[in-house]
């Protein structure tokens, strides 16, 4: 007899949770529960980058308390059995990444099953599994920091993917949490299309693929969820925008180096209508970014395309996730540091896509959106999805 599991993905950088703990934790808590409730999952799966925030070292400790309060919450106390794997031993260079993958598993769901990557089997799951620290060693865990000399030319940091494998009913599933490069300078992001920043993030993300389908273990269906950091191709924008407009590039004085491009509206007494420097990206109309939910920009959103082979996503209509203010009064302003961006997203492959399990009328129940679009949530909206996967039970 075929029957369904209600599944919620949810992935969300939470950096700026941490470098300024307070009212936003609450809220952003909050908007979580209301989610989980509107949508009443039987398992949920929290996908977390950027555990403890810049300031990690100091950081750490708040982030065990977040993780802490989630786990102990009314709200989820009908989730019998939780898996918990937070890397938060930044002591050690070589292998830390600041992933966190949480699992709760609902008191309805019964079959569910976890695969042990040391004996190359699956096990039940019960109780409360929590695994903070290094997680070397942990058996029903693989993480992976991106190697170091992918760019040789790069400040290497924190960036690497966590996988988790699952049999729920009797469908197998590879859950994988993903953080690829970020760009480190908009002027040089502008400077080509594509971006060097986006040939990074796709060597990345094929090495992701490459080895979570290679042959130490049997391929399953998988759905990568995270911060891709994707970018807009900003070259591609940045003509879009200012079409009709003057440009006046700044160097430094010093060197040849240029330091800003500014451009100016032709009439309309030169008003500015976009400027550029290495960390600011300031457009006159920023709206343009929220309206219909940023839908006219989506064709510059290219860098999932390159890996249609094997990724399928579901339709994006929410705005971009990236880079929203940090003040508490401006929950849907952008802030101007970045050109906003659909960073945070659910990605499968094709394998994953066909079990979501279509409704009565053929419809797919599926759910793609930002959780707490209305309210601050630092300076990435969280992304979920939400679906029926279709299992058999015999």
């Amino acid at each position: 007899m075929e029957t369904h599991t209600d599944v919620l993905l949810v992935t969300a950088n939470v950096g700026s949770l941490f470098d300024n703990v307070g009212e936003i934790q609450n809220e952003w808590l909050q908007e979580l529960y209301t989610t989980i409730h509107s949508h009443n999952p039987q398992f949920i799966a929290l996908h977390f980058q950027e555990v403890g925030g810049k300031d990690y070292m100091a950081n750490m400790g708040h982030a065990e308390n977040f993780f802490w309060n989630i786990e102990s919450s009314e709200e989820m106390k009908d989730f019998d059995r939780v898996c918990i794997y937070v890397d938060n031993q930044f002591q050690a260079e070589d292998s830390f990444t600041a992933l966190g993958s949480l699992y709760f598993i609902h008191k309805k769901l019964k079959n569910i099953y976890q695969y042990d990557f040391n004996v190359k089997d699956f096990k039940a799951v019960s109780g409360q599994n929590k695994h903070v620290g290094s997680l070397d060693g942990v058996a029903t865990v693989e993480k992976e920091k991106f190697p170091k000399n992918f760019w040789p030319d790069f400040k290497w940091s924190r960036k690497g993917f966590m996988r988790t494998r699952w049999i729920i009913h009797d469908q197998g599933l590879d859950l994988v949490n993903v953080h690829l490069f970020h760009d480190a300078s908009n002027l040089i992001a502008c400077n080509s299309s594509p971006s060097i920043y986006s040939a990074n993030r796709k060597n990345a993300l094929r090495y992701v693929i490459n080895r979570i389908s290679d042959s130490r273990y049997t391929p399953l269906p998988f759905i990568l969820f995270g911060d891709f950091n994707f970018r807009l191709d900003t070259l591609s924008v940045v003509q879009h925008l200012s079409t009709a407009a003057d440009v006046q590039t700044v160097k430094k004085e010093c060197s040849n180096e240029v330091e800003k491009i500014i451009y100016e509206e032709k009439d309309n007494d030169h008003q500015v209508l976009l400027r550029i420097e290495e960390k600011l990206f300031a457009y006159l109309h920023q709206a343009a970014f929220r309206e219909d939910n940023g839908r006219a920009l989506l064709k510059y959103d290219k860098e999932v395309a390159a890996f249609h082979d094997v990724i399928k996503e579901e339709d994006i209509k929410f705005p971009p996730s990236y880079p929203y203010s940090e003040e508490y009064s401006k929950p849907t302003q952008y802030m101007n540091t970045r050109c906003p961006a659909w960073c945070d997203r659910v990605l499968m492959s094709h394998s994953a896509q066909e079990f979501m399990h279509e409704g009565d009328d053929g419809e797919k129940s599926v759910v793609y959106n930002t959780v707490g679009p209305n309210v601050c949530m630092g300076d990435h909206k969280p992304v979920f999805l939400f679906f029926l996967l279709k299992t058999n039970d015999h």
